[in-house]
Formats: C-alpha cells, sequence, structure tokens
C-alpha cells in the first residue's frame, strides 16, 4: 500500500517518532488531537447477550416512551389545527 504525502505534511510514523521524542524530552502532557491519533481496536460485542434491566429501568424507560407519544400526538394535533383542520 503507497501513501501519499503533501509537502510539509508528516505520515503516521513521523508522527509517532516525533512523539516519542517529545515524551523523552519533557515531564509535561502533550495533547493529540483523536483525528491524528493512532486508531484503536474496537470491543467485540457479538458474543454478548442483551442487557438485564432493573424494574426500576424498565418503569422509566416506559414513562419515557408514553412521554414521547405524548408529545408526538400534542404535536399532531398542533399541526392539524395549525392547517385549519380543526377549530381551537
Amino acid at each position: 500500500m503507497e501513501v501519499y504525502v503533501r509537502a510539509g505534511e508528516k505520515t503516521m510514523t513521523g508522527l509517532m517518532t516525533e512523539l516519542d521524542d517529545i515524551s523523552r524530552e519533557s515531564t509535561g502532557y502533550f495533547v493529540v488531537h483523536p483525528l491524528d491519533d493512532v486508531p484503536e481496536e474496537k470491543v467485540d460485542t457479538e458474543h454478548l447477550g442483551p442487557m438485564r434491566m432493573t424494574r426500576t429501568v424498565k418503569i422509566c424507560l416506559f414513562a419515557l416512551r408514553a412521554y414521547l407519544l405524548l408529545m408526538c400526538g400534542l404535536l399532531g394535533v398542533r399541526v392539524v389545527e395549525l392547517a385549519g383542520a380543526i377549530h381551537g
């Protein structure tokens, strides 16, 4: 695989070498932007089963679902009212 680098830019290995040099020279922190960092290995979640939920979590999720349905219903009524189909 060939990597093309514009003039003045550094390759990933060049950045890592530069980071190693800086870490040896200073005792402070060196901040690396996530887009410039080396990609990390992702966690494999294929073998995991469904999460267990406590009774409190189930009640909270049910309340959230009811709230969202109520708000969507109110939005629908308001849209129909603004359209002139319902006189309020």
